[in-house]
């Protein structure tokens, strides 16, 4: 027993580095929204439920409780800020090697979250995928190693010994697990979380065959649900890929007839003092009026209505972007 202690002990050991740093990891989500800026405020920019809404349109199996939250946004900020209180304490508690393995299970989690939510954004690298797996796989690691030296763990265990018998403690804190993690245990675990890095791989990037891809290079917007009044367009707006740190930067916006001459248009200036009533945003992320374009953060959703008296003649609707894009939407 008391070699198969300090096995474990050396174990954690080995893997102080990775619990040190997998634990700032989290904190430093705290103190860079808490403590350095606040950004749990709705109404300031960089309003962290902003950002989340950023990981909106190409989520993986969350997609319908990201956009239920980012609908409500009073449920948004209670969601965020104890979101961030998780993060705090998972973070601050592995870096201490304190109730290690439970803390553990909180990494796995939340790498996860990070994994499906955004595992497809990355400008230069596959940023957010690659935070995502790693984070999975450490948190897998630190649950079987638990703390060795240099941790509360470690302390607890040496000033109460009883604590090695403790199936509870060993559990949710460090000490050797008992002998249901087998070694077959380990490799299917094992499998499991390899099997997921290259499925999601392959999911949000084709990283594993076919073309590789990687939708935060460039802006694409969606158009749909147009509908013609007397003399107003009003259609759907919805920017579901690019930079999350960079808006759709929108100079023009034309209407053409069905020989494709332009019928009307509103340059960038005029985008840049677009009315607010005339958009009508869905969720947290807004599109609004700049100072030489309209912005369309990544993941927002609205509704623009532009006042014409030439609606009947009207066949397509055309959406330039500064980068050069183009998005089009023709009327039925």
């Amino acid at each position: 027993m008391k070699n198969l202690n300090q096995q474990f002990q050396s174990a954690g050991l080995f893997t102080l580095a990775i619990r040190w740093v997998i634990g700032w990891t989290y904190f430093s989500a705290f103190w860079r929204r808490l403590i350095l800026d606040n950004k749990l405020i709705p109404e300031e920019a960089g309003y962290i439920g902003e950002k989340f809404n950023h990981f909106l349109p190409n989520a993986l199996g969350i997609k319908p409780l990201i956009e239920h939250l980012v609908l409500n946004p009073e449920q948004l900020q209670i969601a965020m800020v104890a979101f961030t209180i998780v993060e705090a304490i998972v973070g601050l508690f592995m870096i201490l090697g304190l109730y290690t393995r439970l803390m553990s299970v909180g990494v796995f989690f939340l790498a996860m979250g990070i994994l499906l939510g955004s595992g497809w954004i990355g400008t230069t690298c596959l940023d957010e995928w690659q935070i995502g797996v790693l984070g999975i796989a450490s948190g897998f690691a630190l649950f079987l190693t638990g703390s060795g030296y240099y941790s509360i763990d470690n302390f607890l265990l040496n000033k109460y010994p009883h604590l090695h018998q403790s199936n509870i403690f060993k559990w949710l804190g460090s000490g050797h697990l008992p002998k249901l993690i087998s070694k077959k245990t380990i490799l299917f675990g094992s499998i499991f979380i390899f099997s997921l890095t290259l499925f999601t791989n392959q999911y949000f990037h084709g990283g594993v065959f076919g073309t590789l891809h990687n939708k935060s290079v460039r802006p694409k917007l969606e158009l749909s649900n147009l509908v013609k009044k007397s003399s107003e367009i009003t259609f759907e707006v919805y920017r579901v890929e690019g930079a999350d740190v960079y808006g759709s930067f929108l100079i023009g916006i034309q209407l053409l007839d069905d020989a494709d001459r332009i019928l009307e248009e509103w340059s960038g200036k005029d985008l840049a003092k677009f009315p607010l009533e005339n958009i009508s945003n869905h969720y947290v992320a807004k599109i609004k009026p700049g100072k030489h374009s309209l912005i369309i953060p990544l993941g927002a959703k609205a509704d623009i209505t532009l006042h014409t008296d030439k609606v009947e003649s009207v066949k397509t609707i055309k959406l330039i972007d500064i980068s050069g894009l183009e998005w089009q939407l023709t009327v039925n």
